[in-house]
């Protein structure tokens, strides 16, 4: 039976990252191309198309969206706070 290698979120950061000034916020936004490669794998998961090695990436990338959304809105949380 293959071993299936289980695709870390942290390793997408190097070219998955950008960070974005939105009025007086700094938030944590994917990169165009990560960007597309997820619209790439949720149409191939809504088409039933995607591999076992891209079924593995849609979920680490999605696991990053979470991460990065939770950021974004603890410190947008904070920011409202102080203002």
């Amino acid at each position: 039976m293959p071993m299936t290698i289980l695709l870390k979120p942290s390793t997408l950061l190097p070219k998955g990252l950008r960070v974005q000034q939105i009025n007086h916020l700094t938030l944590f936004k994917f990169t165009d191309e990560l960007g597309e490669r997820l619209q790439t794998l949720l149409d191939q998961k809504k088409a039933d198309t995607l591999t076992a090695e891209e079924a593995l990436e849609l979920e680490a990338i999605a696991e990053l969206d979470e991460i990065f959304s939770y950021v974004n809105a603890v410190m947008a949380a904070r920011a409202n706070e102080h203002s």
